[in-house]
């Protein structure tokens, strides 16, 4: 085993994680497992350089990774987010052995958001996991990486109650994005641009009850950084239309849904599943108002409820 080997393993990673970015986790994730599985797994048990074989678990664990994120992206119930759990303890463990702290902590923030999502169940789990992505990254020179843990710390500590400590974490997330470059790094990180940091500051900020800065905040993702994959604007959109809901402006919140509908279409995920149930609850105390019986029929339809 060589250096095509990694570069192989990589490079399928990129391919497979912008498929998925675009329609989904569900999308393609028996492809993942299977080349992980076909492909990967025989290579992992040839032989090769120590220097080669750090290398060989830190792709690997990239790919693990994604697996697990792909199948966390499918589906709420326990199976599939045991299985999930299950790719980000194997992809943690593989970074240990490529002694890789990036994709340890990594790893470890898929567990912290899988522990977020369940919201007062996981909430304490979700803390003490991010604070170990915080510690896993501590010396990293990578800004993209830094904002990404301190972020996944905010949120958690945000659910938890703790405000104080959720500012802080926010501002270092805020400090460290603005250190980071356009382009596209070598970190595994590197996909946490400056709008996917708009998209989750501004999620936290109206957890903690900031809506005018929620709204700045993910109209900057959208608009300024123009987030480009279908599933990420879609998710991005959905957020925004709650936003302006809570806000009183049902006009902005149709506005925005009818976007949300017109990105969501074709998209594979739990994340716009959920979405699209969670607005047509909160537009039904307004089924009076014009134009939300069509937004609704449309959401069944893409519900499979229609």
């Amino acid at each position: 085993m060589g250096k095509g080997e990694v570069a192989a393993i990589r490079q399928m990673t990129r391919t497979l994680g912008d498929t998925a970015a675009e329609f989904g986790g569900a999308h393609a994730r028996q492809l993942a497992v299977q080349y992980l599985t076909g492909n990967v797994g025989p290579w992992l048990e040839g032989r090769y350089t120590e220097a080669t074989g750090r290398e060989l678990f830190a792709a690997t664990s990239q790919l693990v990774h994604l697996c697990g994120w792909m199948v966390q992206d499918e589906g709420n119930d326990e199976q599939l987010q045991g299985l999930a759990q299950r790719y980000y303890a194997h992809a943690f463990a593989l970074a240990e052995e490529a002694e890789d702290a990036e994709l340890a902590a990594t790893a470890l923030r898929g567990m912290a958001m899988q522990a977020i999502d369940l919201g007062r169940r996981g909430r304490a789990v979700a803390l003490r996991l991010s604070e170990k992505c915080v510690e896993y990254a501590d010396g990293l020179d990578e800004p993209k990486a830094v904002a990404y843990y301190q972020t996944t710390l905010a949120d958690a500590a945000a659910q938890d109650g703790d405000r104080g400590l959720a500012r802080e974490a926010l501002a270092r997330s805020q400090s460290a994005i603005e250190k980071a470059t356009a382009a596209p790094g070598e970190s595994w990180a590197s996909h946490f641009s400056t709008g996917r940091w708009a998209h989750h500051t501004g999620m936290i900020l109206a957890r903690l009850g900031n809506l005018e800065s929620a709204r700045e905040h993910l109209h900057h993702a959208l608009d300024i950084h123009g987030l480009d994959r279908r599933r990420s604007r879609a998710i991005v959109l959905g957020d925004l239309g709650n936003v302006h809901l809570r806000q009183g402006d049902l006009d902005g919140s149709l506005a925005t849904w009818g976007e949300f509908i017109d990105c969501a279409e074709g998209v594979q995920s739990v994340k716009i599943s959920d979405a699209l149930t969670d607005m047509r609850v909160r537009l039904s105390r307004h089924s009076k108002a014009p134009g939300v019986s069509e937004l609704d029929g449309r959401a069944a339809v893409l519900l499979g409820d229609a």
